[in-house]
């Protein structure tokens, strides 16, 4: 059952008349720091090997400031005291573990060898940019899109532990062992767990425990009512500035790699815009199909299509190489997914007129 595409289209409207005017021209401010990090990355001799040179584990520390400043501000939304309503929705739950870690990783791996045949080096960099499940800017994508922030809180908790225990497992299995039984092209490598382990606990277990506290002491001292409609209004443009900055030094990091390889940035750009629209055209059908309402679905969709880029970079110099082809592969990554998952949000919003009301309050 759908409701009026009129209401719907109201309700939308609602929804992007109430974004501030960064959240409105969040596109913008996006391309703008892409380009602003390429352009710095190739005009300011030693940027790149300064902004690298102080790291939280195989991470720039800028980047690693720019995640937590980014995270924190949305995890300082969540209502950690409903989580358990959504920890409930076994529908929720397993939906979001058989995209995560069954479909994404196959989806890729069968994108990878479509589109890469010939290029072993950024096939592999992308079959481990499919293992690395998004735990950082899908918060944004999920806020934006007026998702479940509990639902994606949880959801990301959740991939952060998969990480932990099967991301060197399923590496193995499809670098090495489904190659070998299809008759292809095999890969050796082996993952480091500590790697892993750290980039989840800095760039989820630090803001998530900040959001956290901050939520808890703030109410506790002023209210739900001042936390909610006066603290937040404040904190939240934080996130965005965090997001920009980000970009920026990622781009001006990698600028040589991405200007001086054109052609390579086109051939992994492929198989990318089809995974992040596959998954996400997933994930939309199949929470509605299951009727997890509008919110829930949203945030089904986002952490389905969404990568940590960040590990997967970090993995990938570790294991390959700064200069290795699968390094590479992690960083072209978010150049094509943030544009996309910025164009998905504004699809996520429209969808919404096909969701009816019931479902979004179940």
């Amino acid at each position: 059952m759908r409701t009026p595409v009129s209401a719907g289209s109201a309700a939308e409207s609602d929804v992007l008349r109430r974004l501030s005017r960064l959240d409105r021209f969040l596109p913008v401010w996006i391309l703008l720091a892409m380009a602003a990090g390429l352009l710095l990355g190739r005009t300011v001799d030693g940027l790149a090997e300064a902004l690298d040179a102080v790291k939280i584990g195989s991470v720039s520390l800028p980047i690693a400031v720019g995640l937590l400043v980014m995270m924190y501000p949305v995890l300082a939304k969540v209502r950690y005291d409903e989580t358990r309503r959504v920890t409930g929705d076994r529908r929720l739950m397993g939906a979001s573990l058989v995209l995560n870690w069954v479909v994404g990783p196959a989806l890729m791996f069968v994108l990878a060898w479509l589109f890469l045949p010939d290029l072993p080096e950024l096939r592999t960099g992308l079959i481990i940019v499919g293992l690395a499940r998004c735990i950082a800017m899908v918060l944004i994508w999920n806020d934006l899109a007026c998702g479940d922030r509990e639902a994606a809180a949880v959801l990301v908790a959740i991939n952060s532990v998969f990480q932990v225990i099967a991301f060197a497992g399923l590496g193995w299995f499809y670098l090495q062992v489904l190659p070998d039984w299809l008759g292809l092209e095999t890969t050796s490598a082996e993952f480091s767990v500590w790697t892993i382990t750290a980039s989840v606990l800095v760039f989820l277990g630090i803001p998530l425990v900040a959001g956290f506290l901050t939520r808890t002491l703030g109410e506790r001292a002023k209210g739900r009512t001042w936390y909610e409609e006066r603290f937040l209004p404040k904190l939240g443009p934080w996130a965005l500035y965090g997001l920009l900055f980000t970009i920026v030094v990622m781009f001006a990091l990698q600028g040589d790699a991405i200007v001086s390889r054109p052609w390579d940035v086109v051939r992994v750009s492929l198989p990318l815009l089809a995974y992040f629209t596959i998954t996400f055209g997933l994930g939309l059908w199949l929470g509605h199909r299951l009727r997890l309402g509008y919110a829930r679905t949203a945030t089904l969709a986002f952490t389905a299509a969404g990568n940590n880029f960040e590990l997967a970079i970090a993995v990938s110099i570790a294991t390959f190489g700064v200069t290795s082809g699968q390094a590479l592969a992690g960083v072209i990554g978010p150049l094509i997914e943030v544009p996309v998952l910025v164009a998905l949000v504004y699809v996520s919003l429209w969808a919404r007129r096909y969701f009816v009301p019931t479902e979004e309050n179940a």
